[in-house]
């Protein structure tokens, strides 16, 4: 194999990676339906749980204990947010090549939900 054929496999898992963490952020980050609650809001939920926990019946306290554990990790969701300006950077700098080499027109990119301004700021158009 030539320097050259390894150079083009290495820029294009650059390319890959970029991409798919962009999406993958991109997934993460859409809105759900519904009002998104405050840490707030689900912490001082935990604390009723704590509060409830400690004299509900066995199968009661088996699902407020499990209540407890989702909302514990509901909250640290919200404490984990993507560096999403990294990710769109490493995105605008590779999603046109790899675009590009792999056949993804502009309305592929758009019906994932890759905002237009993303895909322009990537050089990527309607017109190919």
């Amino acid at each position: 194999m030539s320097d050259e054929h390894k150079a083009a496999i290495a820029a294009g898992r650059i390319e890959a990676t970029a991409v798919r963490d962009y999406l993958e952020a991109l997934e993460t980050n859409r809105p759900k339906p519904g009002r998104r609650p405050s840490a707030e809001s689900l912490k001082s939920k935990r604390d009723a749980i704590d509060a409830e926990i400690g004299e509900a019946k066995p199968i009661k306290r088996l699902l407020l204990m499990q209540e407890r554990r989702d909302i514990e990790a509901a909250i640290e969701e919200l404490q984990v947010e993507p560096d999403m300006a990294s990710v769109e950077d490493g995105f605008v700098t590779h999603a046109a090549n790899y675009g590009q080499r792999k056949g993804i027109q502009y309305a592929t990119w758009r019906e994932f939900g890759v905002p237009a301004d993303m895909l322009a700021r990537a050089g990527i158009t309607r017109g190919g």
